[in-house]
């Protein structure tokens, strides 16, 4: 896809097409192979232009890692980030496949650990949203009862927690992304696979 030996640079140092070869081999390997597009194909070079943003914003969360001085131990779990696939997509592709390890799950905890919502937003979440947490109790023969919306005071924990997991995703979400302007130069070929100026993308307004 280009003439040089590195697909990009993070912070100077190089990311090679080796490893990006490697990456596309291992997925080409795996249980889902058969979803993959082609290799040379449009479709192909827009999977290797992913896989590169997923090595870059990894080197990215692993420099940073080292700078905070964090280690796996300061991790939470991946369902306490990314309990559901709401939450992958509310992120991103990239963002949540980073999260799959340890160090970035780490730097995630300590870049998002001063965010908060205030009871306004907790409150105005539960007046737009007051079936959101609401039980359906058990009727006769089986069959399920009307929801009961739940008091204010019943669930305003539960939306606060909901509220700020979403919020800390989409802070690190914003984080990674300018970390990784700052941080990355990609190499022509390698383009982030949404970037208009690249010919294979084909999301047109």
């Amino acid at each position: 896809m280009n003439q040089v030996a590195w697909v990009a640079q993070v912070a100077g140092k190089p990311v090679s097409i080796k490893e990006i070869d490697e990456r596309e081999a291992t997925l080409r390997a795996g249980n889902r192979a058969s979803a993959l597009p082609r290799p040379g194909t449009s479709e192909g070079r827009q999977l290797r232009r992913w896989l590169t943003q997923l090595v870059v914003a990894e080197r990215v969360v692993d420099d940073e890692a080292l700078a905070r001085g964090l280690s796996d131990e300061d991790a939470p779990t991946l369902d306490e980030v990314l309990p559901d696939t709401s939450a992958r997509l509310q992120i991103g592709s990239v963002a949540a496949a980073t999260l799959g390890a340890p160090s970035a799950r780490a730097v995630f905890a300590d870049v998002t650990a001063a965010v908060e919502v205030s009871d306004a937003e907790v409150a105005a979440y539960h007046a737009r949203n007051p079936l959101r947490f609401a039980e359906t109790p058990a009727g006769p023969h089986g069959w399920r009862a009307r929801p009961v919306a739940p008091s204010f005071d019943e669930v305003r924990d539960r939306i606060a927690a909901h509220l700020r997991a979403a919020a800390r995703r989409q802070a690190f979400r914003q984080w990674l992304d300018a970390r990784c302007a700052a941080l990355v130069q990609l190499a022509p070929g390698y383009e982030h696979p949404g970037d208009p100026r690249q010919p294979d993308n084909t999301h047109k307004h």
